[in-house]
């Protein structure tokens, strides 16, 4: 079954790779415009081109609330509407315990993590949704549900992040469904750290054998932003290859 967001106007945080940019192209193929937003306006032009006639961007540092709104201003200028948003953009500065991250590190983290997707959603939904509903998705992590080595402060991010889902979907339902995706380890440059010259280990603890693929991930966001999901909403769904029912100390999320 082909999965249509026809006539849908979807933004898409974090859009130059990874994760955020298989959401972008999915949503593409399946007939939605896009706007890819991301610090890097060079790969963004490359990828508008790639994308053709539905895609276009806006460059945002999506850690400055002034960036946020100029974001929200040009996707209503260009389309007049704004149907769905892929919080998908994150930060991981700091990679160690959380009694040694310096304030700076903490900031940094909190500001695109858990600041950046909120502001992103008031200013959608404020501007737009609260009249003529929406959709909302937000990437979390199974990090977010869990203790793990090293990315723990960027854990206690993606863990607010998840209580924001549950919160903003009690507070703006019916009209506005707000769903959350917690990937386990995926491939993806952002998350090299974790995997890279361990690829193989890690993948034969999990129950599917092999690591995530951004396509994975992009798959689930298809589903939450149809209409397949329509009676979907204040939900984590976890999309691991099974990390999550190892006991702990197995595999970390990214």
């Amino acid at each position: 079954m082909e999965i249509s967001l026809l006539g849908k106007v979807a933004i898409v945080t974090g859009a130059s790779r990874g994760i955020g940019l298989a959401v972008a192209k999915m949503f593409c193929e399946s007939s939605s415009k896009v706007v890819l937003v991301s610090r890097n306006e060079e790969e963004l032009a490359k990828i508008q081109q790639e994308l053709g006639d539905r895609a276009t961007y806006v460059q945002a540092n999506l850690g400055k609330p002034e960036e946020i709104k100029r974001v929200v201003e040009s996707v209503l200028n260009i389309h007049s509407k704004i149907d769905i948003i892929v919080n998908n953009a994150a930060a991981n500065p700091y990679f160690g315990a959380l009694s040694d991250i310096d304030l700076k590190a903490e900031q940094k983290t909190i500001d695109v993590n858990i600041l950046g997707p909120l502001e992103l959603i008031k200013l959608a939904y404020n501007s737009y949704m609260k009249s003529n509903g929406g959709n909302i998705i937000n990437i979390s992590s199974i990090g977010g549900m869990q203790v793990e080595w090293n990315i723990g402060f960027y854990n206690v991010t993606k863990a607010a992040l998840i209580h924001m889902t549950k919160q903003l979907a009690v507070e703006m339902g019916p009209n506005v469904r707000v769903n959350a995706i917690a990937p386990g380890l995926v491939k993806t440059k952002f998350a090299r750290r974790l995997w890279e010259d361990k690829e193989d280990k890690i993948a034969s603890k999990l129950p599917l054998r092999r690591i995530g693929m951004p396509e994975d991930i992009a798959k689930t966001a298809l589903y939450l932003a149809s209409d397949m999901s329509q009676w979907v909403t204040g939900q984590v769904l976890v999309v691991d290859g099974g990390a999550s029912l190892i006991p702990a100390g197995g595999v970390t999320g990214g």
